[in-house]
């Protein structure tokens, strides 16, 4: 089959929106990627679907987590297999079936960004237009942007974004120590006699030993309660992917305590947060930290590391408990632990005093109080803790 002119075919247009599904969806396509996947589509035909599909796949999917969300997406939006036969000029939705194919959250909120949404019986065909990309001015204005203004469509694309922010942690020295050559704080006298005795017991060089780096362990504890039901979601996402590959434990607190660490274990943000939904009974409720820490200290004191742990509580510190049991509490965590930085989303209002009574306990024990409420803090959030730490 041939393509057609590629300048005025609509082949090209309907690649490039499939690119920009994708991006919706999580998975990194720019401009280039989208040219090449045009290119490659124009060179295998749309004669065989199963072509059409490795092609796009092979230049538009560089991670293997991204393979589950490209199948979906092809799925969703190439299913139709007479589309090939019209050079994808059309793609047609097909009404709801009783069962219809369950597919990722974040494959099903870029569809709905995307606005596809299936027709209904008797209903002609419906051609689907995609949006155009966010202008640089929209960007700027979203990175700003509190998360608790965020309309449904901007929460979700916001919510893709944290993803990709980074969270470098400056590692500390352990304990342990390695061969540092000719550098280290003290010699290594056995491996100096070993080979002092492979030159006839002279010591040519004195071999050092120099203390090994390793990344701090976390403890993330994070307020569910009604208040910060905008912020929780979204952090949540952005340190699943931020903290890979350093010791974490992850709790979140209400009324209770909830264990999120089997959730946290899981390689896929998209589950990750579907497991911690179905795990947390309080969502949305009150707030009662003292009682949180209290079943922290008796059932989980082992996730606190040799005070060498980093506390990363983030709440609006709008405790309805006792203050009491808030303040020992805290006096203990802090007694086991090498920092506690309290992550505040409050410290978006200009003059902010932690006046309530939780706050005030926590503004008294927390080593540093951070800003968590829009996307710039939180790309600035590595550095202003690696500041805190080395004050400490």
């Amino acid at each position: 089959m041939i393509l057609g002119d590629a300048r005025s075919g609509k082949l090209p247009d309907h690649i490039t929106a499939f690119g920009r599904a994708l991006r919706r969806a999580g998975v990194p396509v720019d401009s280039s990627r989208i040219a090449l996947a045009i290119s490659a589509a124009q060179a295998v035909g749309v004669d065989r679907r199963d072509d059409l599909r490795s092609a796009l796949e092979a230049v538009l999917v560089s991670r293997q987590q991204d393979m589950a969300v490209f199948d979906d997406m092809f799925e969703a939006l190439f299913r139709n297999p007479e589309l090939a036969q019209q050079l994808l000029a059309q793609m047609l939705p097909k009404a709801a079936k009783a069962h219809p194919a369950r597919r990722k959250a974040r494959v099903q909120e870029a569809l709905s960004v995307a606005g596809l949404k299936a027709a209904q019986p008797n209903q002609g065909e419906a051609e689907l237009k995609f949006d155009a990309a966010m202008t640089a001015s929209d960007q700027q204005r979203l990175r700003h942007a509190d998360f608790a203004g965020l309309s449904a469509s901007e929460f979700r694309l916001v919510e893709r974004l944290v993803r990709e922010i980074p969270l470098p942690l400056p590692p500390v020295r352990a304990r342990r120590e390695q061969a540092g050559l000719l550098r280290g704080h003290r010699p290594d006298w056995p491996r100096a006699l070993h080979q002092a005795r492979r030159h006839g017991g002279e010591l040519l060089l004195l071999p050092r030993l120099s203390r090994r780096t390793q990344p701090l362990p976390l403890l993330i504890l994070v307020d569910i309660s009604g208040s910060m039901e905008r912020y929780a979601r979204l952090l949540l996402a952005f340190l699943h992917q931020a903290t890979r590959g350093t010791p974490r434990t992850a709790f979140a607190f209400g009324t209770t305590l909830t264990d999120l660490r089997a959730a946290f274990r899981l390689s896929d943000t998209d589950q990750m947060l579907e497991t911690a939904n179905a795990a947390i009974a309080d969502f949305a409720g009150g707030t009662r930290l003292g009682e949180a820490l209290a079943e922290l200290r008796r059932h989980h004191a082992r996730c606190l590391v040799g005070r060498r742990t980093v506390v990363l509580l983030i709440s609006d510190g709008l405790d309805t408990g006792a203050p009491e049991t808030l303040e020992e509490e805290l006096r203990w965590l802090g007694r086991h632990s090498r920092q506690l930085l309290w992550l505040n989303p409050l410290l978006r209002y200009d003059g902010y005093a932690p006046l309530a009574t939780g706050a005030a306990v926590l503004h008294r024990h927390a080593h540093g109080m951070l800003a968590v409420h829009n996307l710039s803090h939180l790309e600035d959030l590595a550095r202003a803790m690696a500041a805190l730490m080395r004050r400490a």
